[in-house]
């Protein structure tokens, strides 16, 4: 990687904001967006000087290779605001390691890690009153890179824009979550992109969900593409089951997101000594602790959805609705991961990153 000789910010302030619009109360999820972006360029082998501009549209030949190929990354984070007006970052670094995680895999260059904090703390300064403390609010933070060389040869592209956007942001889901088990289609396969966020990955799995959105499902829960007998992870959150009073998840694979949630909640369920498998689990098995009663929970865990609880499955046209529990994993985790996000509880992990 060429590492940049400058990262000071070119930074052109909007010349009025559009927050005194926005009912903060009625956020629909990634709709609205605040007054700045931060927008870096890729020529020439290098990251040229970086800007923060007012939110607008831009301009790109319809021959930019994105629009053919698909060279396009991002992340997923949020910005929180404590009651003393701080404002709290959460794992960061893991951000960035996983969006140039993904560059990689798909033939882009790599964000240099100065370019990437520098960007994003003057960014949140500048838009720091559209982050409203209190529990359940935050600002949802999509950084994402694109290829912008206009050629339509196949083959990677010699330019490419980084770019932040900023959006607030309350619940992605509000109440419990109904999914289906996958057993025809597949999110990703063995040697593919499946663990990058690549945004193709998310484009493939459209038509399944709204075949099961049709059915009364928010999500699908898929499968391994090879046999369709091991469950995975779901489109927008990594996937726990919890069995009597233990908990399992699959492991990482080059089919599943390498979740930032999902590596914290593990971390918390050892904090609170609570038995945890990273494993294999099959369909049937899952089906059968459904039947018997020992399948206490299913929830989700991501940036968006932070954690949401799974109130029944389907596979097989054979439907399970998942009974509540008082002592609930799900519960006790969101409250857990929230207190440290907003600044309320002991980081001893050192999760936290402020924004000075």
């Amino acid at each position: 990687m060429i590492e940049p000789s400058n990262n000071e910010i070119d930074i052109v302030k909007s010349s009025n904001t559009k927050i005194h619009d926005v009912d903060f109360n009625n956020l629909t999820f990634g709709k609205t967006f605040t007054d700045h972006m931060f927008v870096c360029d890729y020529i020439d082998g290098s990251w040229q000087q970086p800007k923060i501009m007012p939110y607008q549209a831009m301009t790109f030949e319809p021959s930019a290779r994105v629009f053919h190929y698909g060279q396009a990354v991002f992340e997923g984070m949020k910005a929180y605001k404590d009651e003393n007006g701080k404002i709290w970052l959460f794992r960061p670094d893991e951000n960035h390691s996983r969006i140039n995680k993904s560059a990689a895999r798909l033939a882009m260059p790599e964000f240099p890690k100065d370019y990437f904090f520098n960007g994003l703390t003057n960014l949140l300064k500048l838009d720091k009153d559209w982050i409203k403390p209190g529990l359940g609010n935050s600002l949802y933070i999509r950084p994402f890179v694109i290829a912008t060389e206009p050629a339509i040869s196949a083959s990677p592209a010699n330019s490419y824009r980084f770019i932040i956007i900023c959006s607030p942001a309350k619940a992605y889901y509000t109440g419990k979550v109904r999914v289906l088990f996958a057993q025809q289609y597949s999110r990703s396969a063995d040697g593919g992109v499946g663990f990058a966020k690549a945004a193709g990955n998310y484009a493939a799995q459209f038509y399944p969900t709204s075949l099961a959105q049709k059915k009364g499902y928010q999500q699908i829960i898929w499968t391994d593409a090879r046999t369709h007998e091991f469950l995975e992870e779901a489109g927008t959150m990594n996937i726990f089951f919890r069995v009597n009073n233990k908990l399992i998840t699959a492991p990482n694979n080059d089919r599943i997101l390498d979740g930032i949630t999902r590596k914290s909640l593990l971390q918390l369920a050892e904090d609170n000594q609570i038995d945890f498998e990273v494993r294999p689990i099959s369909v049937n098995e899952i089906k059968e602790a459904a039947r018997n009663g020992s399948l206490k929970e299913i929830f989700g865990a991501g940036t968006a959805a932070v954690v949401s609880p799974i109130s029944a499955f389907e596979h097989d046209n054979e439907v399970f609705e998942i009974p509540n529990t008082e002592d609930s994993y799900a519960s006790m985790f969101k409250e857990q991961l929230q207190n440290i996000q907003h600044n309320l509880s002991e980081d001893k992990h050192h999760w936290r990153y402020e924004v000075k």
